[in-house]
């Protein structure tokens, strides 16, 4: 399966049976990249980088479970388009991954626009990630959704300090309730270097 075509089109998508039959062994395949792609930062912020492959898995999932037919391949990829990276740009998923239920909910309550903190940061240079155009994902009481689908637009510049592995990258959070830092490893850097052209 391509990890940098750009968009998935109706004729990628596999018919359910097919699908079905493939399901275990694709999931499967998906793992090893998935984990590349997969950074924590701090205790319970996890970043999972999408591109055409696990997006594309996204979409053949929802077929699946909601059973719409050819009629909903649209809604879908419509929905899961926008969230491969178009060259310039890595998209990632934060999920914010707290098993306790009433943990997860005080906590939400205190990460109120979490999804503004968000940043990349190569050699001297800050990329401020933005909320991908969905809905608002903190209400108008404080509180933050567990989960938040972010861009970061990078220059031609910044694409090749990036690839070209001298510079630390470093993605990190700068909520007030929420701080926190990790440094991409070789083999992260290595999966997202090809989200770009």
């Amino acid at each position: 399966m391509p990890e940098t075509q750009r968009k998935i089109i109706p004729a990628d998508i596999l018919p359910a049976a097919e699908y079905d039959q493939q399901r275990k062994s694709l999931k499967a395949n998906l793992i090893p990249m998935k984990k590349q792609r997969r950074i924590e930062v701090g205790p319970f912020a996890t970043f999972y980088f999408e591109n055409y492959a696990t997006m594309w898995l996204q979409v053949q999932e929802m077929l699946r479970i909601e059973k719409g037919g050819e009629e909903q391949i649209t809604g879908e990829l419509a929905a899961y388009n926008p969230l491969i990276p178009q060259g310039e740009e890595l998209i990632a998923t934060l999920m914010l991954e707290i098993e306790d239920g009433n943990r997860r909910n005080a906590t939400l309550l205190t990460l109120g626009g979490i999804e503004e903190a968000v940043f990349l940061e190569i050699g001297g240079d800050v990329i401020r990630a933005t909320p991908t155009e969905y809905d608002d994902r903190t209400t108008p009481d404080g509180k933050t959704s567990s989960v938040h689908w972010l861009r970061f637009r990078l220059t031609a510049d910044q694409i090749v300090h990036f690839k070209n592995g001298f510079e630390r990258v470093v993605l990190g959070v700068s909520h007030k309730h929420y701080g926190h830092m990790a440094v991409l490893g070789e083999e992260a850097r290595a999966a997202l270097v090809k989200d770009f052209s």
